[in-house]
């Protein structure tokens, strides 16, 4: 059944990820065609003109945002490029040197506007109109443009997506990745887990982080398409529940790698006061992080379900409810899973004194993650919140807290009394 369950997510995916193909292809050809057929009603229009449509094409961006920017860069290239050309052919004969000093100008003054990826605009447009010499066509040229991008920006204002599903895509992936983890830990603790499988599951934690830039990425499109779109109108912020959820996701997978690297530790040490050599450690550790697993899925499909997952007692929805309730659940037994943890873990540090640091490690890793995933207030979740900063300057931040954080374990794991554990 978990198999079908899985094969039926995936389908679901697969359908998800080929309707924006085919929106998009429709949407622009729909534009393009548009475009195309108001520019024949201009005075003196060819029928075989594709400025305009090509206008269109190049000016209508992925989110409203971008394509309001690229119009306004097009016209501004265009027309500087027109004038450029007008004003030079009016005074000096064409000629290879002409040219050659033209495109170099052009490209000059796109960098001085600013123009960014449009800035090729600038130099095409004047040497199309240098080449014909012909004023009538420089009038079409800006003319044409104008009418295209106004059908760019038409386009846009209708058609522009609220980019939240891929983003809900990601982060139930990567809650999916999660929770497959913890489930294999799970189920690898009914025997004492070889030094090398444990070491797997440690190598799969780190690979979440390439997940969670791509989550990273998805979100920012996401935030990317709601500026400036009118259909955010219905909503108050389509991404805001998911920043909130993606920055608590983050957290829990530093969690859940910490939490690994303890397993990891106690299945390499050479010791029986390593916690995962004791039956009934491993039972009641294998039994809340199976609560764990079933939370983090849960708390990644109340996410998918629910625009706004901070506040889960104001979940609204039909599929939101018993998603909600499940998490709840999860989490209350995995809370008294946690305690009778507690019971097998506590111990005299003079009589275990080599796998006494791990068990206190084992217990606070598990608590912090079932801490992240509890349901919190907008207003605590706000405080919580880390400042957002640009994406490569943010991703930056995170690498250089994740370098300080592991020196500062590195630091205080060198000063325990642990005789024997692998480093």
């Amino acid at each position: 059944m978990a198999v079908a369950r899985r094969q039926a997510e995936q389908l679901t995916l697969v359908r998800r990820r080929a309707q924006p193909t085919a929106v998009y292809i429709a949407r622009m050809t729909l534009t393009a065609v548009a475009a195309y057929l108001l520019a024949l009603q201009l005075p003196g229009a060819s029928s075989r003109s594709v400025i305009a449509p090509l206008t269109a094409l190049l000016v209508v961006q992925a989110t409203l945002f971008h394509t309001i920017r690229s119009a306004i860069q097009r016209v501004i290239g265009v027309t500087a490029g027109v004038l450029a050309a007008v004003a030079v052919s009016a005074y000096v004969p064409f000629s290879w040197w002409v040219l050659g000093l033209l495109i170099a100008g052009t490209l000059v003054l796109g960098l001085v506007l600013r123009l960014r990826e449009d800035t090729l605009e600038v130099p095409i447009s004047a040497m199309l109109i240098f080449s014909v010499d012909s004023h009538a066509y420089a009038v079409s040229r800006i003319t044409e443009t104008l009418v295209g991008t106004a059908a760019g920006l038409a386009a846009g204002l209708i058609f522009a997506p609220l980019k939240v599903q891929p983003a809900k895509d990601a982060i139930g992936d990567l809650t999916r990745q999660m929770a497959d983890l913890l489930g294999d830990m799970a189920a690898g603790l009914a025997e004492a887990p070889d030094p090398r499988r444990a070491a797997g599951w440690l190598d799969r934690t780190r690979a979440l982080r390439g997940e969670i830039e791509r989550l990273d990425d998805a979100l920012g499109q996401a935030e990317e398409s709601v500026r400036l779109n009118p259909r955010r109108l219905r909503y108050p912020d389509p991404a805001a529940g998911l920043r909130d959820g993606v920055d608590t996701l983050e957290r829990a997978a530093t969690d859940l790698r910490v939490l690994a690297r303890s397993v990891a530790d106690s299945a390499g040490l050479d010791s029986e006061d390593s916690p995962v050599k004791d039956p009934e450690t491993r039972a009641r550790l294998a039994a809340v992080i199976t609560e764990l697993a079933g939370a983090v899925r849960a708390y990644g499909q109340l996410i998918e379900a629910d625009p706004e997952p901070v506040d889960f007692p104001a979940a609204s929805g039909p599929d939101a409810e018993p998603i909600a309730a499940e998490l709840e659940d999860r989490l209350d037994e995995a809370q008294r899973q946690q305690d009778r943890l507690a019971d097998v873990l506590r111990t005299d540090p003079a009589e275990r004194p080599d796998g006494w640091p791990l068990r206190g490690e084992m217990l606070a890793h598990i608590d912090r993650l079932r801490t992240e995933l509890q349901p919190r207030p907008a207003a605590q979740e706000q405080a919580r919140r880390p400042l957002r900063m640009p994406g490569v300057r943010r991703r930056a931040h995170r690498t250089a807290l994740r370098r300080h954080a592991t020196r500062a374990a590195q630091r205080v794991r060198a000063a325990q009394p642990v005789r024997g554990a692998r480093r």
